[in-house]
């Protein structure tokens, strides 16, 4: 197998480098440009891995490596999401990158392809948790963004499958709130809780699932990857709050979701349970513990997030 990861150096990416690294019968190639993942998080002295710096919004440098390298399968990581106002960044690379790689992979007669779609292609969904079924109606940049560079991919001649996924949580995780309140209250300043829920996956769970995805013969379509068990944002804070032994002198602030926030993501996974025999194992509990045991070894790099952050007199 010869592996193009897009995206590579970012949490997933780096993450799917790990796993599949010490594989005696695979060559990786990664792409990515460094704006949200880190060149660190790739090993230098593998012998089977190729780290290229660039764009997949450059059609040049994507056809270019496509080229060099042949691959044989596809994992399409790469994503901009760091800010929600830069609707052209979100465009260039979630939209034009995604038909520059699926053209490029169709144009090598790649074996698979697989595309990772973000939960927010379903926008404010009619119900919980999300059948796959469910039309989508993203309302982001990032969202929207995503949503249409998916259209491209699926619109393609290639053996693709795009996975919808839940919050996957484990090592180089730097988005959402598990880094933020655990900086947070490290630091000894304040925090607060959207009133909202969301799915937390362990990154075990999604390496099962990546493991059957990318089979030749796996099935193609879109599936949402999820535990299909839905979690308060305060469930996350309390989580952390105990493993850090913190003392609070005051309740936790609960505000209401921001206009670019949706009240509750939980994504129903039965159709991919039995379309790949596979289902989640790791308990919430249990994944947000092992989060942050990794951060109290490596540290939490810069934290982003894709939503507007709102607007709270007194925050520290």
């Amino acid at each position: 197998m010869r592996l193009l990861i897009t995206g590579g150096a970012g949490c997933l990416g780096a993450n799917l480098i790990d796993r599949y690294i010490d594989s005696r019968d695979m060559e990786i190639a990664v792409i990515d440009n460094f704006a949200t993942g880190a060149r660190a998080s790739l090993p230098e002295d593998a012998a089977n891995l190729a780290i290229h710096e660039g764009s997949i919004a450059d059609r040049e440098t994507v056809d270019r490596l496509f080229d060099e390298f042949r691959p044989t399968h596809v994992i399409h990581s790469a994503a901009a999401y760091k800010d929600p106002e830069n609707w052209s960044e979100d465009a260039d690379s979630n939209v034009l990158g995604s038909i520059y790689t699926a053209k490029a992979a169709l144009r090598c007669d790649v074996k698979r392809f697989v595309n990772f779609q973000t939960a927010l292609c379903y926008g404010r969904p009619n119900e919980v948790p999300i059948p796959i079924d469910h039309p989508t109606a993203p309302f982001t940049s990032y969202g929207i963004s995503k949503t249409a560079g998916e259209q491209f991919v699926l619109m393609s001649r290639l053996n693709a499958v795009s996975l919808r996924l839940a919050n996957i949580t484990g090592p180089r995780l730097s988005i959402g709130p598990i880094p933020t309140f655990y900086t947070r209250l490290k630091a000894g300043k304040g925090c607060f809780c959207s009133d909202t829920v969301r799915d937390f996956m362990d990154m075990d769970d999604f390496f099962s699932i990546m493991d059957l995805a990318l089979k030749d013969d796996a099935p193609t379509g879109i599936f949402n990857v999820s535990t299909g068990e839905g979690k308060s944002i305060k469930d996350v804070f309390d989580q952390v709050v105990d493993y850090l032994g913190v003392t609070l002198e005051e309740d936790v602030p609960i505000v209401a979701p921001g206009d670019d926030d949706v009240p509750a993501v939980v994504l129903d996974p039965s159709e991919t349970e039995r379309a790949f025999g596979w289902k989640a194992a790791v308990s919430f509990g249990d994944t947000i513990r092992k989060m942050l045991t990794w951060y109290d070894e490596y540290g939490v790099k810069e934290v982003y997030a894709h939503l507007k952050k709102p607007n709270l007199t007194g925050e520290a």
